[in-house]
Parts: structure tokens; sequence; C-alpha cells
């Protein structure tokens, strides 16, 4: 099972929703893969906050007072059924209240664990690329040799920068796998320090300042800009 298959399953296996075959395989594989079983734990976490009673709020009272007057103008006139009150009328704004609110809250934490996800993925990346002894798929300190490399490898070409006057060698470049799609990875050396540049290309990302992350141990500075991600 592939994390992508795996992933795509997950919600189900945390509900409870495969079958005996299909939860086994999944547990194999988080297992062997300290990916998914973060996006488990993600998934579980989350599903347990949709389930605090604190994600459900009363209509405010105001809000009650303006249904109410707009329900008695709009009923104005008209001839008043049996059995039916304008108190109804309020229950169908409380269940938008409590699906916006409910919504909104699943939204970030949807998001949240997406960027934990892709965190935890480039934390991967990057001790593997130190321990596998497979740092670079194209070794060289030229640009004009790392950059044309990716030709026809990626559906993007990455910017590939010199930056050795202000302390960080261009060591060489390799192809990766970030949140599900192609990467570039460009290595420099900074002293004693191997950093990972990982580069790929969304359109869902907008422009943004330098933001500094810590995971692992590892910092981390993120940014995107003319739908690049760095």
């Amino acid at each position: 099972m592939s994390c992508q298959d795996a992933q795509g399953l997950m919600s189900g296996y945390v509900d409870g929703e495969l079958g005996l075959t299909g939860s086994l395989e999944i547990e194999r594989h988080m297992q062997d893969c300290q990916v998914c079983a973060q996006a488990y734990q993600s998934h579980r976490a989350m599903r347990s906050a949709m389930a605090d009673g604190s994600f459900y709020y009363d209509a405010p009272a105001n809000l009650q007072k303006r249904v109410t007057t707009a329900v008695r103008k709009a009923n104005k006139g008209r001839p008043r059924r049996e059995g039916l009150s304008w108190r109804w009328a309020v229950v169908p704004a409380a269940v938008a209240m409590i699906a916006i609110v409910s919504w909104g809250a699943f939204s970030i934490m949807q998001r949240s664990s997406s960027d934990d996800l892709i965190a935890q993925e480039i934390v991967s990346g990057h001790v593997r690329s130190l321990m596998a002894n497979h740092l670079t798929d194209v070794p060289s300190s030229d640009q004009h040799t790392v950059k044309p490399w990716f030709g026809g490898k990626l559906d993007f070409s990455p910017p590939v920068i010199d930056l050795t006057e202000r302390g960080f060698s261009l060591v060489g470049g390799r192809l990766d796998y970030i949140g599900n799609r192609p990467a570039a990875a460009l290595v420099y050396q900074h002293r004693q320090h191997l950093i990972n540049l990982f580069v790929w290309q969304s359109t869902d990302n907008p422009d943004s300042q330098n933001k500094v992350l810590v995971r692992q141990g590892y910092n981390f500075i993120h940014r995107a800009k003319s739908g690049m991600v760095y």
C-alpha cells in the first residue's frame, strides 16, 4: 500500500468504516511509515476535537430578534396556519450557525493537519538525503548545470540562485516528492551545515514573507512567491 492510498483511506479507517483486510493493510503500512502514522494521529485529534461540545454555540439573542422581526414582516397580512409557530424559523438559522462555526473549525484544523504532514515529509526528506547517501542527483556547484538538469523532469522550472557570496555554496540538486507532488530539492552548504531547499509549484499558496518554524529540532524557513513554494 502506498502513502497516497493509505492517506486516502485514513478517514474511513479512523471512523471504523473499513473492512478487516483494509484496516490490517493500513496498520502494516503505518508500522513502517512515520508520515502516515502522523497523519493517523492528526485525523484522530481532529475527530476528537469535532466531537467536543465547545464547537456548538447558541444563536445570540439579537440574531433571534432579527429573525423574528423578519418573519413577522414577511407573514404580515397572510393567514396564520394552524399549529405553525414563527419559532420554527429560528431553527434553520441556528443550524446554519452551527454548520458555519463547525466548518470553519474543521477547515482550520484540516489546514493545520496538512501543514504538519508536509513539515513531517520535509524532515523525512532532509534526513533521508543525509542518511541514504542520496544527497544529489546532479552534483554541481554551477547553477547553469543544475537548472537545465530539471528540464523535462518537472512541469516547472525551479529557480537556482548562486548564493556563494552570502556564504551558501551550491552542492547540487535532486528530485523529491512532497505533499503528493514532484518537487525540486536544491542543496546548499553553509560551513559544515547542509541545507535542503525544497521548491514546488502551487497556486493555492498566496505570496507570503519568510515564516520561521521549528519541527523536531530542525529549523524551517517557509515562503511562497509567484506560484512557487519554498
